[in-house]
């Protein structure tokens, strides 16, 4: 129950801020998304957006986004290097495990995440996921990694109206990395990786048949 509360209260938080327009500043922009910031109101950082367009059906589009272990996403996604399942809670709120990759040329060790995710459809075609940190028996912290913390954060595959073969992408990244690293690592970091992300994300897309 505590999960399925938490899974629901992170899709009405992610809901919010697809619709509020304040505050955020551009920081980064490549061919494939623009990515804004402004401070997280949940953790002493910053919450990341990213917006953009990608050239095929929201369904094709989710498929390549679909957090699922031996899913397509740990192929293309550099950021994830396992997935795995801890506990399925219903048919659309699991507790899933992220493993990701040492990053920034080796200054950001390791990390793994454990969060309660909700795939949820709205009325207008919107695919999204929704995840957020949470405890579980299963996955105590683990030698080799240092456990992150994902504040409330997910995607949204919207249709475009009068545009089948495209998909408006909305990300949000908000995450604690834990450990000591410096704030400045951290602000340069997450712009870089979400631009790479609608790159390899594109390309992933492509190949599907």
């Amino acid at each position: 129950m505590e999960y399925q509360q938490s899974a629901n209260t992170v899709a009405d938080h992610l809901l919010s801020y697809s619709k509020d327009q304040s505050g955020w500043k551009v920081c980064k922009k490549s061919s494939d998304v623009v990515v804004y910031w402004r401070p997280s109101t949940e953790f002493p950082g910053n919450v990341y957006k990213g917006e953009g367009v990608i050239n095929a059906c929201p369904e094709k589009v989710w498929e390549c986004l679909k957090p699922e272990p031996n899913g397509i996403r740990v192929k293309w996604d550099s950021n994830v290097k396992k997935f795995e399942l801890l506990e399925q809670i219903t048919e659309d709120v699991s507790v899933c495990r992220t493993v990701t990759p040492s990053a920034a040329m080796g200054i950001i060790s390791p990390r793994d995440f454990v969060d309660v995710i909700l795939v949820k459809q709205y009325e207008d075609g919107t695919i999204t996921s929704n995840a957020t940190h949470v405890g579980h028996p299963d996955c105590p912290p683990q030698a080799g990694y240092v456990r992150g913390f994902n504040h409330p954060c997910g995607c949204f595959c919207a249709p475009i109206p009068g545009e089948p073969g495209k998909t408006q992408l909305l990300t949000f990244f908000q995450t604690d990395l834990g450990g000591y690293l410096p704030r400045s690592v951290v602000d340069s970091f997450f712009p870089s990786s979400m631009t790479e992300f609608y790159s390899n994300l594109t390309k992933a897309v492509k190949s599907l048949k």
